[in-house]
């Protein structure tokens, strides 16, 4: 893996060295939030995952200095739960949600449960359907729902909350039906929420708003990225997508964390840093 190489390793020890440093500079210079509101940017930590494959405690440590509090994770990296919510307290971070693999709460939902309860999760999220997963039916995502809702109930006895995260593909006409407005009609709102991607909704061709309208209250979360001119991502607030309209939305849409994530980059850092940027001034203009 490329993240192993000497060259980046000395390149990530380079970078968990300017996070003590932003950590420690005064609030004028640093990016960390001036506001009144308890809403604030969280970050995808499948955003850094080259990194946390090197050290999951100095990614955190970094990321705590850039100004974040809240995160999502994407795995673990053979850290237990425990060790987890050690290495979270330690930064003075939180993990609302966490993407867990949908093999995963085939294999059983109650260990994903244990496992949330134990890390402080609210939110555990089912990520994305694999093209093996996905076939070529509609039913597989009726099959889904119903799966979602059973999942979905498991959860809430718990005192968490089910979500689901979407691409493109969900867009995808299949058999006459849209598989995400199946996904939305045929699982119970109390049961499961999504996590919208803007993302990928605008890559689908798709009004984010038009679904906040139809479907109030569904949408607890959001994955903020951006889009370049060719439709690649880009760091947030430096692409295509107006924001502004969205975000003015989020009563609507229900929103509880703005979570920003891009999938590839070639600079982390700059993109986090961005990131948290952009996403703070749409949260407190």
């Amino acid at each position: 893996m490329i993240a192993n190489s000497p060259l980046n390793r000395r390149r990530f020890i380079q970078l968990g060295a300017s996070a003590t440093a932003l950590a420690a500079l005064p609030l004028s210079f640093s990016l960390q939030a001036h506001n009144h509101s308890s809403a604030v940017p969280a970050l995808q930590l499948y955003t850094l995952r080259d990194w946390m494959a090197v050290s999951v405690p100095g990614t955190l440590q970094l990321v705590a200095g850039v100004g974040y509090k809240e995160l999502e994770f994407a795995g673990y990296y053979n850290h237990s739960p425990k060790e987890i919510k050690q290495l979270l307290d330690g930064e003075g971070l939180s993990a609302p949600s966490s993407h867990v693999p949908l093999d995963m709460f085939k294999a059983g939902v109650n260990k994903v449960i244990d496992t949330a309860l134990e890390i402080g999760h609210r939110y555990v999220v089912v990520p994305y359907l694999t093209e093996a997963q996905r076939g070529n039916s509609i039913d597989v995502y009726k099959q889904l729902a119903a799966d979602l809702n059973i999942w979905g109930e498991a959860c809430n006895k718990a005192g968490l909350k089910l979500a689901y995260h979407n691409h493109d593909f969900e867009f995808f006409n299949t058999n006459g039906q849209i598989p995400y407005d199946v996904l939305l009609t045929e699982t119970d709102a109390d049961k499961v929420a999504m996590e919208m991607d803007l993302y990928w909704m605008f890559k689908a061709k798709q009004d984010p708003l038009a679904y906040f309208n139809q479907h109030a209250g569904r949408f607890k979360l959001w994955h903020v990225k951006d889009m370049d001119t060719s439709g690649a991502f880009a760091d947030v607030g430096t692409g295509t997508i107006d924001f502004a309209p969205i975000f003015a939305a989020a009563d609507k849409a229900g929103v509880e964390h703005y979570v920003v994530e891009r999938d590839q980059t070639q600079d982390k850092l700059a993109t986090i840093q961005q990131g948290y940027k952009a996403v703070n001034a749409l949260l407190h203009p």
